[in-house]
């Protein structure tokens, strides 16, 4: 595979997942923000589960311990993520989950000895730069709210409770490197397809308890309530995880995780005109740094080696267990 093709890859799973919240803001009406990341993994499974068995002409192999704790930080971090979206902004929720990504650098740094190049250090200032000032640069009017009431909670409390959804999608970040980092381990073992068609597995069995802890209905009271994760299912959860799971064996975790922050920008781009939602000036020379910041990411790169089955490299993987 060419060096270029696996930060290709993470790219375009990136823009892939920029629909994610776009599609759960459609859906709320039918379904709860839980219960739309279960049918979404639903839906993949068997599309997954095809796919493997058509291109590499056998059953997907066993999963290893990296799959499950992989799949139960991206589960939760979504679930995380979808709760956040009912109380903030697109633009916000988005680019907080992703400075998780970026975090997976140090991650894999600490336990996978994947140091990253100087040019990566300049590249997550600039992203977390373009993050803060698209976070910030505008209002937020889904969280903003008025409190009249003489017994209204004030102080640290009330910051947190102004601040929920951002406060939620912070949580969210904090799994988003354990997943990145996670994928990237249990790629050693296994294939591409092999790995998001397990993830999607776990993923299912965290998101069903979740949809039960937090009161939701796994049923729409319409056939059309589906239509949301089923779209989630084949543009976000196969091509865009795909995409990413596939390219994270052909691209250091530290790259991967700015390229990845690409996901923001289109959510951002797409929820200004679709829900009414535009970008301030700040927010606009925000959104530009982080795309300046990807291209930068790039520059010092050496090709990685390939993490996949047929060619593993056992000394990271032997101090990660380690």
């Amino acid at each position: 595979m060419p060096s270029w093709a696996g930060p290709a890859m993470v790219f375009a799973g990136g823009i892939c997942i920029g629909f994610a919240p776009i599609g759960l803001r459609l859906g709320l009406n039918d379904l709860g923000p839980q219960a739309i990341a279960f049918w979404r993994y639903v839906f993949a499974l068997p599309l997954l589960f095809l796919l493997v068995v058509v291109t590499q002409k056998r059953l997907p192999s066993k999963p290893n311990v990296f799959v499950l704790v992989a799949g139960t930080c991206f589960a939760v971090d979504i679930g995380l993520w979808h709760w956040s979206l009912t109380y903030t902004t697109v633009a916000n929720a988005t680019f907080i989950v992703n400075l998780g990504n970026i975090c997976a650098g140090l991650t894999a740094w600490i336990f996978l000895k994947d140091r990253p190049s100087v040019f990566w250090g300049i590249a997550v200032v600039m992203a977390i730069v373009g993050a803060a000032a698209l976070t910030l640069g505008g209002a937020n009017p889904v969280a903003e709210t008025t409190l009249v009431d003489a017994d209204a909670p004030t102080g640290i409390l009330a910051i947190i409770l102004k601040y929920k959804g951002e406060l939620l999608a912070l949580g969210a970040a904090i799994l988003v490197s354990g997943y990145m980092v996670g994928s990237k381990v249990a790629r050693r073992t296994l294939g591409g397809l092999e790995t998001i068609f397990w993830l999607t597995v776990v993923e299912i069995a965290v998101a069903g308890v979740l949809v039960i802890l937090f009161g939701e209905s796994f049923m729409p009271e319409e056939l059309s309530g589906f239509a949301v994760p089923l779209f989630l299912a084949i543009a976000v959860q196969v091509a865009g995880q795909g995409f990413i799971i596939t390219g994270l064996g052909h691209t250091p975790a530290s790259i991967a995780g700015v390229l990845v922050v690409v996901q923001p920008v289109v959510a951002a781009a797409i929820s200004w005109q679709l829900f009414d939602e535009p970008l301030a000036p700040l927010q606009g020379a925000g959104a530009v740094l982080i795309l300046v910041a990807i291209i930068v990411s790039q520059r010092g790169k050496t090709a990685p080696k390939s993490d996949t089955a047929s060619n593993p490299s056992q000394e990271p993987l032997k101090a990660f267990i380690d």
